[in-house]
């Protein structure tokens, strides 16, 4: 049986990509990939996992939720939306948009 990959820290894990290969799935459990492939193989792995041609993947809110991360995530979301909102550049809310007037066009 293989070693487990390094495990990965909550913080690493909330980086994840959306859909998280299978091996980073690994890693975020702690379990060595035989013991991943294996469980997949017998339709036993705790999160569903997806098959993109080759490619096996799970969803990272899937992954999450296993992990009891789900809080700690929503959490940094609304950090980072309270931190951006003050200094955000772009258009605010209370200003109006320019729209340019129609125009016909010449015959």
């Amino acid at each position: 049986m293989t070693a487990p990959l390094p495990a990965l820290t909550p913080e690493q894990v909330l980086g994840l990509p959306a859909m998280p290969a299978v091996k980073q799935a690994f890693a975020a459990m702690n379990i060595s990939e035989g013991t991943g492939y294996t469980l997949i193989r017998q339709a036993e792995f705790p999160i569903e996992v997806l098959q993109f041609g080759r490619a096996k993947r799970v969803r990272k809110t899937e992954l999450l939720a296993f992990l009891g991360l789900t809080q700690t995530a929503a959490a940094e979301v609304q950090s980072a939306a309270a931190t951006h909102a003050d200094g955000a550049p772009g258009v605010q809310p209370e200003t109006p948009s320019e729209q340019s007037a129609p125009t016909r066009a010449s015959k």
